[in-house]
C-alpha cells in the first residue's frame, strides 16, 4: 500500500508497546481488504496521556486500542463510554468521531465470540472463570448476560466477591465468588461445563506455572486460556492430555481485535487474514 494523504492512521497506545501483536493483526486486515490505513504503536508514559489524546484529537487518528497502564485513567479524557466500559471501569479501544472520542471495552466480546466461534456455548451453562483484574471483570460481565451460574475465583477472594455482588445487583444473575484455592478450584471443576483462566498464570517466561491440576480436569470441560504466550500454556497441555476441549488465548486476543475493528470500520473484519498473521509472529517469536 502507498502511504498518501488521505491514509487513515490507527495505532495502540501503552507502555510498553514494542511486543504488541495488534500492528500485525490489523495491518494484516487493512492489506486484504485494500483499505487506505496503517497501523502504528505509540509508546506514551502516563504523565504524558493527556497530551497523547490531544494529538488524538488533532492529528485525527481514526481509531486507537488502548493497553496497560492506560486502560482506567484515560476514561478521563473521553467525550464518552459505552456500558461495558463503564461497568468494567477500563477501555480498549478508542473511535475518533471527527474529534469526539468514543470508549469501548472488548475484551469481554472478544472471550465471548471465541467461544462461540469455537462451539462452545455459555448459554445456560456453568462457568468457572479465574481471576477478577481488568479483563476477568470484562468477560465476566459478558458471561454473566448468559451463563446459568458464573463463577469467580481470584487470588484477592474480596475482590471476586465484589465482582460477583456487583453483577447480581446490576445484572439479577446467578454469580457467586470467593477466593482462589485448590479446594474450591476442585470443587467447583466438578459440574463446570467451561473454564476460563483470565489470570496470568502461565505466561512467558513462566510457562510451566499452573493453578488447575491435571487431575482435576476432564473430557467434558471446555477449557480456555487468555494467556497466548506461549500459545501452548501448561494448562492448555495439561486439558488436552485430559480429553477436554481447548482454546487458546490466540483466539480472544483475536476476536476482541475484530470487534475493534468493526467498531472502526462498520464492517465484518477478516477472522481468518488476522487469526494467520497472528499466529505466523508468535511462532516467529518462539524459534
Amino acid at each position: 500500500m502507498e502511504i498518501s494523504g488521505k491514509t487513515q492512521v490507527f495505532c495502540v497506545i501503552g507502555d510498553p508497546v514494542e511486543h504488541s501483536l495488534s500492528p500485525t493483526m490489523h495491518n494484516a486486515a487493512f492489506k486484504h481488504l485494500n483499505l487506505n490505513a496503517v497501523y502504528v504503536a505509540f509508546k506514551v508514559k502516563s504523565d504524558e496521556l493527556e497530551n497523547a489524546i490531544k494529538g488524538i484529537r488533532s492529528l485525527g487518528i481514526r481509531g486507537v486500542n488502548v493497553t496497560m497502564p492506560h486502560k482506567s485513567t484515560i476514561i478521563n479524557y473521553l467525550d464518552e463510554v459505552d456500558q461495558t466500559a463503564k461497568f468494567v471501569g477500563a477501555v480498549n479501544t478508542l473511535l475518533n468521531d471527527n474529534g469526539k472520542l468514543i470508549g469501548f471495552n472488548t475484551d469481554g466480546i472478544g472471550a465471548l465470540r471465541a467461544l462461540k466461534e469455537n462451539q462452545a456455548y455459555p448459554e445456560g451453562k456453568k462457568v468457572l472463570l479465574l481471576g477478577a483484574g481488568g479483563a476477568a471483570r470484562a468477560i465476566a460481565f459478558q458471561l454473566a448476560q448468559v451463563t446459568e451460574e458464573l463463577r469467580i475465583l481470584n487470588r484477592n477472594g474480596e475482590k471476586a466477591r465484589q465482582l460477583a455482588n456487583l453483577l447480581r445487583k446490576e445484572l439479577g444473575r446467578n454469580v457467586v465468588g470467593d477466593q482462589l484455592s485448590p479446594i474450591l478450584i476442585e470443587k467447583w471443576l466438578e459440574d463446570s461445563d467451561i473454564l476460563v483462566n483470565s489470570t496470568s498464570v502461565g505466561m512467558h517466561p513462566n510457562t510451566d506455572q499452573t493453578v488447575v491440576k491435571r487431575e482435576w480436569l476432564r473430557n467434558e470441560l471446555t477449557v480456555m486460556d487468555i494467556v497466548y504466550d506461549p500459545i501452548e500454556t501448561r494448562l492448555i497441555r495439561d486439558s488436552k492430555d485430559a480429553g477436554a476441549k481447548v482454546i487458546h488465548g490466540t483466539e480472544m486476543l483475536l476476536f476482541q481485535g475484530a470487534a475493534s475493528f468493526e467498531i472502526w470500520w462498520g464492517r465484518p473484519a477478516p477472522i481468518e487474514v488476522m487469526r494467520n498473521a497472528i499466529l505466523k509472529k508468535i511462532r516467529e517469536r518462539e524459534k
